[in-house]
């Protein structure tokens, strides 16, 4: 009896062992099935009380797309893009300016807000291009830096001829922009001089009093400003950060139009003068804008900046920049923790400083 016993309870551990393992085994496969299931289906989709989430999530996904379809590898090629549309862009903000000013009679602008509007146009135009070219902007600045061996000469050729096509496209925009306003200004009848004259919309000229050689100092000077200020601004050892430059470089045009603009209107770029002089040769004003004043003045706004910048800029380096003193390093875990807010090292230096010693001798 007691065998048979024995036999019974040995025969259920046996089945109840064998039970376990099918049991383990159909809850493995069951496991590995659902697995491949969620594979096959893909991650969960957002529920739709979350539609909003869901149509911000498609939008950056189709930003992030195109950016990767249409990103220029080239870095010369993304360069010249970049200096050739925020030279357009610039020229289209000053020039729409110095329109209102000229067709509406003086009434709607002032000199001084002609020198801001300017300003903020040039800051956004640094400020677009000033990660992917370093906005130049200027076949002048472009110069200097190649005199300071920053970079070839094939690039400042190739940025000049960029630039100052950028400056033709700019002013076409501005001709298209105010061409109803401009002709009910002149009655149709494009003049470079004259009561009525809309030339110096879109290119300089100077006063009746300023010669040859006042307009080249007037040149020399406003460019040697102009570009002694931009190597201010990006000189690594200033302390500048790249974030605010384009705005400081935007406010030094502002002071430079209110204090050098009114011999000839502070061109000081031959890009923001040749090019839309050119525009306003096949725009109808003939030859007169390179023939006036027996062509004793279009060549100035080109020849006067490039060498006022190389003056400005080198007398930065020889007289600044050369002496300052490096900025002092910074580790770049005490980088990361400042980044963070985590640094308490000068926090704790503070309490440390203003709490009483426990050892004072007593009087």
């Amino acid at each position: 009896m007691t065998n048979e016993m024995t036999l019974t309870t040995v025969h259920s551990t046996r089945l109840t062992s064998e039970q376990v393992d099918e049991s383990a085994v159909s809850l493995i496969e069951a496991s590995l099935q659902g697995r491949s299931e969620e594979r096959e289906k893909g991650p969960e989709r957002p529920d739709e009380n979350h539609g909003a989430s869901r149509t911000n999530l498609k939008e950056e996904t189709l930003m992030e797309r195109l950016r990767r379809q249409f990103h220029i590898e080239n870095q010369l090629f993304r360069e010249i893009l970049a200096e050739f549309f925020c030279t357009a862009f610039l020229l289209f903000w000053g020039d729409s300016t110095v329109a209102q000013f000229v067709i509406s009679r003086r009434q709607t602008d002032e000199w001084t807000s002609l020198a801001i509007s300017w300003g903020v146009g040039l800051w956004l135009a640094v400020q677009m291009a000033i990660r992917i070219s370093g906005a130049h902007l200027n076949p002048a600045v472009s110069f200097f830096l190649f005199t300071q061996k920053k970079i070839s000469f094939a690039k400042f050729l190739i940025f000049s001829i960029v630039q100052i096509a950028g400056g033709f496209v700019g002013a076409l925009g501005v001709f298209v922009m105010y061409y109803e306003g401009i002709s009910d200004y002149d009655q149709g009848v494009r003049q470079v001089t004259g009561p009525m004259a809309t030339a110096g919309i879109f290119s300089t000229y100077p006063k009746p009093y300023l010669t040859v050689v006042g307009g080249m100092i007037d040149q020399i000077f406003g460019t040697v400003m102009l570009c002694m200020g931009v190597a201010t601004i990006v000189d690594k050892r200033n302390g500048i950060p790249q974030f605010l430059q384009p705005g400081c470089i935007g406010f030094l045009l502002v002071g430079i139009g209110m204090a050098f603009g009114h011999n000839s209107g502070y061109a000081i770029n031959p890009a923001r003068d040749l090019g839309p002089r050119l525009f306003t040769l096949c725009a109808g004003y003939g030859w007169e804008v390179f023939s006036y004043r027996d062509y004793r003045w279009f060549w100035i706004p080109i020849v006067g900046p490039m060498i006022g910048a190389v003056i400005g800029a080198w007398l930065y380096e020889f007289l600044i920049g050369f002496h300052l003193p490096d900025l002092p390093q910074i580790e770049p875990e005490t980088a990361a923790k400042r980044k963070s807010g985590m640094d308490f090292s000068k926090r704790d230096e503070q309490v440390v400083s203003h709490n009483p010693t426990t050892d004072v001798t007593q009087p």
